[in-house]
């Protein structure tokens, strides 16, 4: 079990904190496909460093300090995490977006969370 909720963790760390440094530093090829979604969703390109950016490596750097000692910090950061993926998600769906930003989010990044979630609390 811990096997697992390592392995996810990691991936569920890498996987934020780059798509936080990518909003945070508007990194050129991802806002090809993000600036097309964020207009379509209504939400303003500034909120690519605050709050999307720096909740996403928050939570990020959260689920790592529960990999190295610290679960209550891992257990809050995934769930805030998920709580984040969720309210992406709406918010996608309420103006019909199914882009491929929707997909990610809903179909990657938030199954991950929610494993790491699992994962932590059954450890």
């Amino acid at each position: 079990m811990y096997t697992a909720y390592l392995v996810i963790g990691i991936v569920t760390v890498a996987a934020n904190l780059f798509s936080g440094a990518c909003a945070i530093t508007r990194f050129g090829p991802v806002m090809k496909t993000l600036r097309p979604a964020l207009a379509t969703a209504d939400i303003p390109e500034s909120w690519l460093t605050f709050p999307i950016g720096t909740l996403k490596t928050a939570g990020a750097l959260g689920v790592l300090l529960g990999l190295v000692g610290v679960p209550l910090v891992g257990t809050a950061a995934a769930i805030g995490l998920v709580l984040f993926f969720v309210c992406a998600a709406y918010t996608h769906i309420r103006v019909a977006d199914f882009s491929p930003t929707f997909f990610l989010g809903s179909c990657f990044f938030l199954p991950l969370a929610a494993a790491s979630l699992a994962l932590g609390l059954a450890r």
